[in-house]
């Protein structure tokens, strides 16, 4: 089964909710736990005992993790196959973009049957050319795991790059768009290259009618997007769309049940 039906059984079972586990440092205090790789460690773990079997997909961001060296990875590893062990969809964060053999490489790191960090789909970067993510989505096919591809983010800076006009008339974000469309096509129910939006970059802007694919909407929540926000960008129905909640949700640990509860309470938003 291909991460595209795989997601859309995920989300008809649990709803279209994305959990990130962000272990930042201000969390791991508000928690009592250490800055090291043990408090990393009890962190991870007790997200995965909250939201393994509980919601659509997990998103564990890469960077904290990377931020402890070799030990900090190695917990990633295990919340990658713990997660995959209880049945709950990975969306490694890892926004990975480079060329070649380069792109190739970081291909097999997560996206290649064997590999310890490989979940279910990962996010990438397009912003070397659409076609430099080639590997990777050739990895993804391969393999029936999914990516998400930055397209429009809801930070200050990206709108210089994202929403700049190329020579036939397109924004660079709508170019992505349709590339990602291409290789969506075909696909039933949603193809396996979703994209990133930001669930407050307010005016759209770009055309997801032929997208046919999931789109990723962080900034839900702590970030200060709302329910309101995302129907105003994305329509009322949200139909492929899955808001990402993190911190939000994270501030309620650090007992798992308090965990899953803020997790039900923002799938209920999403339902009203």
């Amino acid at each position: 089964m291909r991460f595209g039906q795989r997601l859309a059984r995920a989300v008809a079972e649990h709803g279209p909710l994305c959990v990130g586990i962000d272990p930042h440092p201000g969390l791991l205090d508000a928690w009592g736990l250490p800055r090291d790789v043990s408090g990393l460690e009890r962190f991870a773990l007790t997200c995965v005992e909250a939201f393994g079997g509980h919601v659509a997909l997990v998103k564990p961001q890469a960077a904290f993790f990377e931020a402890h060296g070799s030990r900090g990875v190695a917990v990633l590893e295990r919340v990658v196959a713990d997660l995959r062990d209880s049945g709950t969809l990975v969306l490694v964060d890892a926004k990975r973009g480079d060329i070649g053999s380069t792109m190739s490489a970081y291909a097999a790191a997560y996206l290649a049957d064997g590999s310890p960090l490989a979940g279910d789909a990962v996010t990438l970067s397009p912003y070397l050319g659409f076609g430099s993510l080639d590997p990777a989505l050739e990895a993804a096919r391969a393999s029936g795991r999914g990516v998400f591809v930055l397209a429009l983010t809801s930070n200050a800076e990206g709108s210089s790059v994202q929403r700049a006009v190329g020579p036939d008339g397109r924004s660079v974000a709508q170019a992505v768009v349709d590339a990602a469309a291409a290789r969506n096509a075909g696909a039933d129910p949603l193809g396996d290259v979703g994209l990133v939006v930001g669930a407050t970059v307010g005016d759209l802007g770009v055309d997801l009618s032929d997208l046919h694919g999931y789109v990723l909407a962080p900034g839900f929540g702590a970030q200060g997007g709302t329910v309101a926000d995302l129907r105003a960008v994305f329509g009322r129905e949200l139909r492929g769309v899955l808001p990402t909640s993190s911190r939000d949700v994270l501030r309620h640990g650090p007992e798992p049940a308090s965990l899953r509860s803020a997790a039900a309470a923002v799938r209920h938003s999403l339902e009203m």
